[in-house]
């Protein structure tokens, strides 16, 4: 089976279009001549005439309308094609890797991405939660957030927002257990943390390990702010949790305002490579917008600078 050359498809599927070796000559910016030439020799190397020669112009064979069929879905398809590849530029579909910490996943960006797949319904993210840091150059992921500025070199990154862990506690819990007045009151309550030992950011584990000095008689540690939160919606305790949940959770009444971590601050980064793509410029912005909106709404009205 021999393989036919592209160019000679090109020209037959021209002429077959026209009728004429003349209009396909002037389509193509070819001599009639040309264009004769490059039939007569499709025709030789599949051994078949493609073309009745007639007085009027040219009529397709029955074998001519066999090929001619094949190139009009050929180039029905190459259409196609080259408007899928103009639109990926202009539209957002395939997927996209995202990686951030469980708690920042599960309560602040699932809960928000409705609005993302409202504007893209063909992206399918894949969330990859976890404290590890996913190596973003080696491609383990296409998009991070982070709560601490990134290190390496060839990532564009931006900073969202500062976070702080807080105690909060549910209405009912306080209706029964009461409010601490002092920190040295903690020992009255059950406590609901992280575990310090868990990987986490360095801040959180260091609020965590302070209040477990204050001989705490029963405390509930969890491996992510997730489980703290569903304790402290479930009234077991006082819980330390991100700032940012309060939006989400209003009702939560914030315990010991003395007590916080020390700011940390949120980063959203992406490989120098893919400064390019469409998806994860269409993710950055949404997750831009939702910062922008968030802080607007925190600082009552004004949108707080970076």
């Amino acid at each position: 089976m021999h393989t036919m050359d592209w160019d000679k498809l090109r020209i037959f599927h021209a002429v077959a279009d026209a009728g004429s070796l003349t209009h396909a000559g002037d389509a193509l910016h070819l001599s009639q001549s040309a264009v004769s030439r490059q039939i007569r020799a499709l025709e030789e190397s599949l051994g078949t005439t493609l073309f009745h020669r007639h007085a009027r112009g040219l009529i397709l064979t029955e074998q001519g309308e066999l090929l001619f069929d094949a190139t009009a879905t050929m180039a029905r398809k190459l259409d196609s094609a080259a408007a899928r590849i103009r639109d990926s530029e202009e539209e957002v579909f395939g997927e996209l890797k995202v990686t951030t910490t469980t708690g920042f996943g599960t309560l602040w960006l699932v809960p928000r991405l409705v609005k993302l797949y409202e504007r893209y319904p063909d992206l399918k993210v894949d969330l990859m939660l976890e404290e590890r840091v996913l190596d973003l150059p080696m491609r383990e992921a296409d998009v991070a957030i982070r709560m601490k500025e990134p290190s390496q070199a060839d990532l564009i990154r931006k900073r969202l927002m500062n976070i702080r862990m807080r105690l909060y506690a549910s209405p009912e819990y306080i209706a029964r257990s009461g409010i601490p007045e002092r920190p040295e009151q903690l020992n009255e309550h059950r406590l609901i943390c992280q575990n310090p030992a868990t990987p986490q950011v360095a801040a959180g584990a260091n609020l965590a390990n302070m209040l477990l000095s204050y001989n705490i008689p029963s405390s509930l540690t969890v491996n992510n702010y997730f489980g703290v939160l569903q304790g402290v919606l479930n009234h077991i305790g006082i819980g330390v949790l991100p700032d940012y949940l309060t939006e989400d959770f209003p009702h939560l009444v914030r315990m010991l305002p003395e007590i916080e971590s020390v700011e940390v601050p949120v980063f959203l980064a992406y490989p120098e490579e893919l400064r390019q793509s469409r998806r994860v410029t269409a993710f950055r912005d949404f997750v831009l917008e939702e910062i922008i909106a968030y802080r607007r709404r925190q600082s009552g009205g004004l949108a707080a600078t970076d």
